[in-house]
Parts: C-alpha cells; sequence; structure tokens
C-alpha cells in the first residue's frame, strides 16, 4: 500500500485552525482538526471539530464520439456503494487520483489507457467538484475528451480493462449518447460525477459535435 503525502491545510484570513491530529495513516489519512471560522454575522465560531478525509485530487472524463454521437463508460464494483445500500456495480467516467505534482490531464490520460485503452486527441475543460464537502479534501478535475468508440456487441460491452496489478475489474460499454443523458436524468447512475459529465453533455452536445467534427 503506497502512502500519499499531504499538503498542508491552506491559510485563509477567516479561518484558525486550533489543532491538528492525525488518527489514521492508511494509504488515505484521516485527521481531527478543531478550528473556529467566522460566521454570516462576523463574529468568530466557537470551536468546531471535523473529521477530514485526505485524498487529494483526482480527474475523470467523459469520452465521446461526435461522428457517432456515443459515450464511453465504465462499469465496476464499488464496495462503498454496497456499504451505502445501492447498487455495488456502478457505470463511471474513466478517473483516477493525481499523483504528488501530476497535471490532472496527464492523470486522466493515464486511466484511460488503464481503464479502457483509449487516448483523448482533444480535450475540454467542464469543471472542477469536491465530492464529498461535508468530510474529505477530494477535488475532481471533470473533462470530456474525444474519442473513437471502440467496437461493441449487441449489449454495448467493448472489453474489459482496468489496472490488475490494483485488482481492477473494468467493463467498458458503448453508450448512444442521448440515452445516456436520458438516462442521468432519470436518475438511474448513482456515481455524480457521471452524471454532472452526462448533464454537461446534454448543453453543450451541439456544440461539441460542431467543434469536434470540424477538424
Amino acid at each position: 500500500m503506497t502512502l500519499r503525502s499531504t499538503p498542508p491545510i491552506p491559510a485563509h484570513p477567516d479561518v484558525v485552525i486550533e489543532s491538528e491530529r492525525r488518527v489514521w495513516s492508511g494509504r488515505f489519512p484521516l485527521d481531527v482538526v478543531k478550528f473556529r471560522h467566522r460566521r454570516f454575522d462576523g463574529a468568530m465560531s466557537d470551536t468546531r471539530t471535523w473529521e477530514l478525509w485526505r485524498r487529494g485530487h483526482a480527474s475523470a472524463l467523459l469520452p465521446y464520439d461526435p461522428l457517432n454521437d456515443t459515450v464511453v463508460l465504465i462499469e465496476q464494483f464499488r464496495f462503498p456503494a454496497l456499504a451505502s445500500g445501492a447498487d455495488p456495480v456502478l457505470t463511471e467516467l474513466p478517473a483516477g487520483l493525481c499523483e504528488e505534482g501530476e497535471d490532472p490531464v496527464a492523470t486522466i490520460r493515464r486511466e484511460m489507457r488503464e481503464e479502457m485503452n483509449l487516448e483523448a486527441d482533444r480535450i475540454e475543460r467542464i469543471g472542477g467538484f469536491l465530492l464529498t464537502a461535508g468530510g474529505a479534501d477530494e477535488f475532481c478535475h471533470l473533462y470530456a475528451g474525444r474519442v473513437t468508440a471502440p467496437a461493441a456487441d449487441g449489449e454495448g460491452i467493448a472489453g474489459y480493462g482496468g489496472e490488475a496489478s490494483e485488482g481492477e475489474d473494468i467493463r467498458v460499454r458503448v453508450w448512444d449518447a442521448g440515452d445516456a443523458i436520458q438516462a442521468a436524468f432519470a436518475g438511474l447512475f448513482a456515481n455524480s460525477i457521471t452524471v454532472i459529465g452526462l448533464f454537461w453533455l446534454a448543453s453543450r452536445r451541439d456544440w461539441l459535435k460542431r467543434q469536434w467534427t470540424a477538424q
């Protein structure tokens, strides 16, 4: 298990850190932080205690084929989804945690090769999102990428991927873009980043097709 370094909490003029204590030092450390922050009425809050899971920055990408109007998504088993009571097999975008000092675009290119054996020749930034603002510092950089969708069978399955050394077991599936967007709006995908990416595509799809088929 590779331990990840964690940067210090950034200084902020409206926050006073009173103490930090690391209570777990696994791959993703867990810190207990005591702090005060400025309230909306201008006064400083009482001391608050927060458990902070230090996961760091991540990167994800929605692979879109503008010529075939399809998206390429992955499916994999997620134990925390099972613990939450959701279906543990999630439909997701290729994604991964950034290595120390790694550019998020480099991260997602690496993850796409590992998880679905695809390359994106053009990348458009969608935005950056906190995944669990109440408990973790994980910040996901989200992109759309132009790909050529792989051949798929009648169920859309295009193959399997994942990093064997990490025990990953990933199924790659090609979706009609309209069907994937409709499924997102119907609440069929539990993964938040997948839904955000597809909602963005719903609003930018025509523009993206024009941009990505012009050259």
